[in-house]
């Protein structure tokens, strides 16, 4: 696996869509069961993935925009963010087929990019 790239891949909700309606419609009891599913599941998909997981990222916080004109705070869709290695473009994308912030959480997505320049040490 030394010669696999390295790809970023960015999960992505749109926190005023379906899922998130969804997500803030459920009782306390309802999202605390949910909650309790989706970290095992997180915990089991990291688990089976260690060996290709780079760097594990983690969730992303409020956003400020910096311009020409000045700094303010915006709301973007990036939601989590982790480094995988994978032998493609392709197969870096797969790894996050049926992922459970998407099946289990409200993400709706998970964009993903090689990451460009030097490798980062792993």
């Amino acid at each position: 696996m030394a010669d696999d790239d390295h790809y970023l891949a960015v999960f992505t909700s749109d926190k005023n869509g379906p899922r998130w309606r969804a997500w803030y419609a459920m009782t306390d009891e309802e999202r605390r069961r949910t909650d309790e599913v989706g970290l095992a599941a997180l915990a089991a998909w990291d688990a089976a993935h260690r060996d290709v997981i780079v760097y594990p990222g983690g969730p992303l916080g409020p956003t400020k925009r910096t311009t020409a004109e000045g700094v303010s705070d915006v709301v973007n869709q990036l939601t989590v963010f982790m480094v995988v290695r994978a032998p493609s473009h392709e197969a870096a994308a797969k790894l996050f087929e049926g992922h459970p912030h998407c099946t289990i959480f409200p993400c709706d997505g998970v964009e993903v990019m090689p990451l460009l320049g030097p490798k980062p040490q792993d």
